[in-house]
């Protein structure tokens, strides 16, 4: 696998004398008692679910390093730049930690990251490479998001969570849900995600339709699809899925006066990036019940405050961005970071 370092893969043999030691709120892996006096110390960021380590092979480099990993999440600056300035290697879980450049700064120890998926926006790139720090990616697919999408879409049009919950406290139905069978999927953004997300739907007997800046006609039937302007989008879609890539183009895409185009039985969906709807029309558009409902896994700001409005809305399904969060994917993410940082490791001259 080629990462955008142009660093090799090394190889490894199994270290049986590697050890897991526990703190508070990290873990931390080291290599035998042999390893270096002033070891690599490497911080993997944002482990939520504490897998880091057990999900992909990371002895290689606990022969050579100190590795670090934090379940918890820090957002505010000083507080975080603390955390890191002990760290030559800082492996990042997609953009649950932005890397800005007033962060990168104050972090003279940093020579090298290690940013799960394809690409990361949170990351400054620029302010890496005036300091030399090597910036490695890893591979991704979207198979995750595309399934999360219909669980959504499901979800919502049947009122799973209700009923579950109606289950739990001792009741029984509750509601009638909707079938998608001759209803009219609205697809945002018709590339990778999309055009599986469109696949999927016609086994659902939906009709199909798409806009986008870019998308052509011949695109959009090749996929199964109607070209349709942005405004006829969101006036004829029972359910309108959102995947696009944040940009600036994109940001606020989606605002009042598009979310007002919709019918009030209406559901939107969004796997892709939480700042592509305006988050504050969206609330005021569900608080008004103007569409049946929304069903969201992403945000403006991770994790959600306490008290954000998406807590309590009736008639939202809100999950905390799991688009990417799957077992096989995550042992994608993992491995190929530990491969990389492994293979850097290779070319650095010995510790004093």
């Amino acid at each position: 696998m080629a990462f955008p370092t142009s660093v090799e893969r090394s190889t490894w043999l199994l270290d049986q004398e590697s050890s897991l030691t526990h703190s508070a709120g990290m873990r931390e892996f080291e290599g035998p008692p042999t390893k270096p006096r002033h070891p690599l110390k490497i911080a993997i960021l944002d482990d939520y679910q504490n897998v880091a380590l057990s999900i992909a092979d990371w002895s290689a480099v606990a022969k050579k390093a100190e590795i670090t990993v934090f379940n918890d999440h820090i957002d505010q600056t000083d507080a975080l730049i603390e955390r890191l300035l002990p760290f030559d290697v800082i492996c990042v879980m997609r953009e649950r930690t932005p890397l800005r450049r007033d962060v990168i700064e104050r972090l003279p120890r940093l020579r090298f990251i290690a940013s799960t998926g394809s690409r990361n926006i949170s990351i400054d790139i620029a302010a890496a490479n005036e300091r030399g720090i090597l910036v490695a990616h890893t591979g991704y697919r979207s198979t995750p998001t595309v399934e999360l999408t219909w669980a959504l879409i499901l979800a919502s049009v049947r009122h799973l969570v209700g009923e579950n919950d109606s289950i739990r406290n001792g009741g029984w139905q509750t509601s009638i849900g909707h079938e998608l069978d001759g209803r009219v999927l609205g697809v945002l953004g018709l590339g990778n995600v999309g055009g599986e997300v469109t696949r999927i739907g016609r086994a659902f007997g939906m009709k199909i339709i798409a806009w986008s800046q870019n998308l052509t006609a011949k695109a959009a039937a090749a996929a199964g699809a109607e070209l349709v302007t942005k405004g006829e989008l969101f006036q004829r879609s029972d359910i309108l899925t959102i995947h696009l890539i944040l940009s600036e183009r994109t940001r606020g895409l989606v605002g009042g006066s598009e979310l007002a185009l919709m019918k009030p039985t209406a559901r939107l969906v969004n796997t892709s990036r939480g700042p592509i709807v305006d988050e504050q029309a969206l609330i005021e558009t569900l608080r008004a019940r103007a569409i049946a409902g929304a069903a969201v896994d992403v945000f403006d700001t991770v994790p959600l405050p306490a008290n954000h409005p998406f807590r309590s809305l009736q008639n939202l399904l809100a999950t905390p961005h799991i688009g990417f969060v799957a077992e096989d994917l995550y042992r994608t993410f993992y491995g190929d970071a530990a491969a990389a940082i492994g293979a850097w490791i290779e070319k650095q001259p010995p510790n004093p």
